[in-house]
């Protein structure tokens, strides 16, 4: 018998229930263990999810796994925009071009051969789920350089590429899937696809984002100031379908929103410091509870059946993935920026440093969500490069940052942040 709506809905707040509770759990264990606290988040899915107890059964394919994963990227999307500084892109801005696409490009073809030969699924699924892996993780990498202080140029350039790269790894991922539905492979055709997602993304966003701006800031006597948590959400909705309305790419959009409002003092506006600080606070709490319910919910939808099949090359995929693509790629984008100045302590910093987190997990759920082929196999590995480069990357940033002299002081001690 079907269940009725009031049931389905107490489903709903009973699994939302379970999500916040071994969230916060998982947070706060996190705190005391001083480890990234989406590492446990995943394994909390694991345990509450049907591999475990089954305490929390969200179905890939069912409207709110599917929300979620939208929701949760676009926002998180948005908050990786706000931390990119102007003035950094005017200092690094080849080396970030680059980064955010010519990088992604090196990542999607090294991984993606690897994935055909290790695997022996079909190429163009194999640049998918390498296109899949190819964005960094802002969620995880602003906590780590709030709690470690790192060369600003260093960090920041860091910090921007993963905000750049998310975006632009989203698109990639798409662009591939279209692709594979309609069968047709053109380079050219690729890459028109691919600027008009991201122009058309670009475009979208700025006027989105200016317009949010200008009704919360001084130009409009902070109108809306008091309201701008509360309009936040509605603008991102309205970015992100506006841009899939016209074949432009979400995610974008919601990233430029983000750009936007992170510079208001570029375009010499301003907010009232009550109203930054609720809406700062608003977006920092809001991306802890996305956080939790998409980490939470990868968890629970992990195949070990499938993790066990393809452990052995799963394996090989991510030491390519981090110790030759990643490499590879930051190379071709830092060599050619003699402006930059690159220092060779720097770059190999920059190899290390590319956790792969929030987005890759809300595409390969979207993924799993649609039904594509190899969807499991994709998931199962995204799962595996998740954990490896949380694990073994970012808890070693201090630790490496510090061998190759990048540390700074603490303010209190006179140095500059």
């Amino acid at each position: 018998m079907e269940a009725t709506a009031t049931e389905v809905a107490k489903e709903i707040l009973a699994s939302f229930a379970v999500l916040f509770v071994a969230g916060a759990l998982a947070a706060k264990l996190a705190d005391l263990l001083r480890v990234p606290d989406v590492v446990l988040f995943l394994l909390i899915g694991i345990v509450a999810g049907p591999p475990g107890l089954n305490l929390l059964s969200v179905p890939a394919e069912s409207v709110l796994n599917q929300l979620t994963l939208i929701l949760g990227a676009s926002f998180l999307l948005y908050q990786g925009g706000t931390s990119v500084s102007f003035g950094v892109l005017k200092q690094t801005w080849l080396t970030l071009t680059l980064l955010a696409t010519v990088a992604v490009l090196i990542m999607v073809v090294i991984v993606g051969y690897t994935v055909h030969l290790a695997l022996g699924i079909d190429l163009m699924y194999a640049f998918l789920l390498a296109a899949v892996l190819a964005s960094t993780d802002p969620a995880t990498l602003v906590p780590i350089f709030l709690a470690v202080r790192i060369r600003a140029k260093v960090a920041e350039t860091v910090l921007s590429e993963s905000a750049f790269n998310d975006a632009t790894g989203a698109i990639c991922t798409f662009a591939i899937l279209g692709m594979i539905s309609t069968g047709h492979v053109s380079a050219w055709e690729s890459l028109l696809k691919f600027c008009v997602m991201a122009g058309g993304g670009i475009i979208i966003g700025l006027v989105c984002g200016l317009s949010f701006a200008f009704v919360k800031c001084n130009l409009c006597r902070h109108f809306f100031g008091d309201y701008a948590q509360v309009l936040l959400l509605p603008l991102i909705f309205i970015a992100y379908l506006s841009s899939e309305y016209f074949g432009a790419s979400g995610f974008m959009a919601v990233f430029v929103i983000g750009l936007v409002y992170g510079n208001l003092e570029f375009f010499g506006w301003h907010m009232r410091s009550d109203h930054h600080a609720n809406l700062l606070s608003f977006v920092d709490h809001g991306s802890l509870l996305l956080r939790m319910v998409i980490f939470i919910l990868l968890g629970t939808h992990v195949d070990f059946a499938v993790v066990k099949q393809f452990l052995i090359p799963g394996v090989v995929i991510i030491a390519v993935f981090m110790f030759i693509a990643r490499p590879i790629a930051v190379l071709a984008c830092v060599l050619p920026d003699r402006r930059a100045r690159w220092e060779r302590n720097e770059i190999l910093f920059m190899f290390w440093t590319r956790e792969t987190g929030v987005i890759s997990a809300a595409l390969s759920g979207m993924l799993v969500g649609m039904g594509i082929p190899y969807a499991d196999v994709i998931a199962a590995v995204t799962f595996m490069a998740i954990l490896a480069t949380l694990v073994i990357q970012a808890s070693t940033t201090k630790w490496l940052a510090a061998k190759l002299g990048l540390l700074e002081e603490p303010a209190g001690d006179g140095a500059e942040g």
